[in-house]
């Protein structure tokens, strides 16, 4: 399936607690509105729209009521909100993009690449054989489309969790088991930390990079982008230099 010509484009991303700040949320409507063609719709579903600019719709995240033991971590669960049945009144298609993602090209292409349900393909690590499960940094949807995916999740918490270790991952089981998973070409999302990192011992004199055909540019794990500018890591012997790159594009 492919955004219709004149259908109405929504950008989702969501902001919940302190960890990231209003800043994130407007740097990343700066980055579509220069990457995006047309028109579109930029929502930010959160519990607190202080500082974010007007330009933004802030709307509240739908509440889901998740049973956390303690200490444990949402694992993002949140994000399943996106696939109310009806979002706040939405319609037409919606593209989500995690807030500390950096977009670096064209997003033109986003709502043009046919599919149902569109996602990153997880980065591939030795010990994972056959790899179903997206990164939900960067996926497209209609809006409605899949509330099954969030009704089960509501009526069977523990068991999801017990079963998946986070919501990507129970995400893409689903809709790859209805036929409806597909993923976005490898190379217009590449991880910060597996593709942008020059491999040891150039990093050490070396530059990140932005690797060629890539139009978002996912960090997750250690380091987001004002880590990455500043040359930090976040963990012991994995050093990098300061990433120039971010700063011409990680702005307002």
């Amino acid at each position: 399936m492919v955004a219709a010509q004149g259908a109405q484009r929504h950008i989702l991303c969501m902001k919940w607690g302190t960890k990231y700040g209003p800043e994130y949320v407007n740097r990343l409507y700066a980055m579509v509105r220069r990457n995006l063609r047309g028109d579109f719709k930029f929502v930010c579903l959160t519990d607190d729209g202080n500082g974010i600019h007007p330009e933004v719709t802030c709307l509240p995240i739908p509440p889901l009521n998740l049973h956390l033991a303690p200490g444990q971590r949402d694992g993002a669960w949140k994000k399943l909100t996106t696939f109310e049945q009806d979002l706040h009144g939405l319609r037409g298609t919606a593209l989500f993009l995690d807030l500390d993602v950096v977009v670096v090209g064209s997003l033109d292409a986003f709502f043009e690449q046919p599919g149902e349900f569109l996602i990153i393909h997880d980065y591939a690590r030795p010990w994972r054989r056959e790899r179903v499960t997206g990164n939900s940094s960067v996926y497209r949807f209609e809006l409605g489309a899949h509330a099954d995916v969030l009704a089960y999740f509501r009526a069977n918490m523990d068991k999801v969790q017990a079963e998946y270790r986070n919501e990507q991952a129970y995400l893409s089981d689903v809709l790859h088991k209805q036929g409806k998973l597909a993923y976005w070409p490898d190379a217009w999302c590449p991880s910060f930390k597996y593709h942008g990192i020059p491999t040891w011992p150039t990093n050490y004199w070396e530059e990140p990079f932005v690797p060629e055909g890539a139009r978002i540019m996912v960090f997750h794990g250690e380091c987001n982008p004002p880590d990455a500018l500043a040359g930090r890591r976040n963990r012991a012997f994995r050093y990098i230099r300061p990433a120039g790159w971010v700063a011409k594009y990680w702005k307002e």
